[in-house]
């Protein structure tokens, strides 16, 4: 199995897996024709997309949707919640309704996580192939902590880590703003996604994505150094951290 982040940030959010049997997307905020060219760029036909998963309906995981699907007509796999929200963006679509937590496309099982943002129906994933996993999970507040023990121990970690509290409260954003993104149903913080990932992280892992950094209450730097010494103090060591960024693709990952 492999993964790349095509985009991630509040302007457009889209990633890619890869294994022998298929090739699948979770959300697609960003441009047909970014999602084309970076999808190219990493040696895959966009036709090939025969399946995508969605988190949920904000427009930065969905604004290429209509495009792509009147292209490409790959099938949406979504939850009944999503489904109704996405007839307010996308007229006609080819559909996988899940009504269970765990279900396959093809060679991958997926396992859905219930996150918690000011959108019904959000949902973050657990994606397995071939004894090897990644966790998928951004947009969310808090995660409820009865899915702890699934998430533990997987190979990849790609994990929203939106904002430094400190920059957040001493910026420009209304206060209004500020308390949405600092709610149960707004965006984890660079202490909220260390906490979580130096309780899931274990001796399979060897990949951690912070995604979905703020362009204006965060920066790479102070994710990483939050996420290092978090690390530090749990004696706890993972071989790659990275931080996928805004229009701007990863390479292959080997999960």
């Amino acid at each position: 199995m492999k993964f790349a982040v095509l985009s991630s940030g509040s302007k457009g959010n889209c990633a890619l897996i890869q294994t022998d049997n298929t090739k699948v997307l979770i959300d697609l905020g960003v441009t047909k024709s970014y999602a084309e060219e970076k999808l190219e760029e990493l040696g895959v036909d966009p036709k090939e997309i025969k399946a995508i998963l969605i988190t949920h309906t904000h427009v930065d995981h969905i604004q290429g949707l209509k495009v792509f699907l009147k292209k490409y007509h790959p099938k949406l796999y979504v939850n009944k919640i999503i489904l109704s929200l996405l007839y307010e963006y996308v007229d006609d679509f080819d559909y996988v309704l899940y009504e269970t937590s765990s279900f396959n496309i093809e060679d991958i099982n997926v396992y859905v996580v219930k996150t918690s943002h000011d959108v019904k129906g959000s949902v973050g994933f657990v994606l397995s192939n071939n004894n090897k996993s990644i966790v998928y999970i951004t947009d969310t507040g808090y995660i409820n902590s009865k899915y702890f023990d699934k998430l533990k121990n997987h190979d990849l970690y790609l994990l929203e880590s939106n904002h430094d509290t400190k920059m957040l409260m001493d910026g420009g954003y209304p206060f209004h703003l500020k308390k949405r993104i600092l709610s149960d149903k707004g965006h984890l913080s660079n202490v909220d996604a260390s906490y979580y990932l130096s309780e899931w992280i274990g001796d399979k892992t060897k990949t951690i994505v912070l995604a979905h950094l703020s362009d204006d209450n965060n920066t790479s730097e102070i994710a990483l150094k939050t996420l290092g010494e978090v690390l530090t103090t749990k004696n706890k060591k993972v071989k790659t951290i990275m931080v996928a960024k805004q229009k701007q693709r990863t390479d292959w990952i080997d999960v």
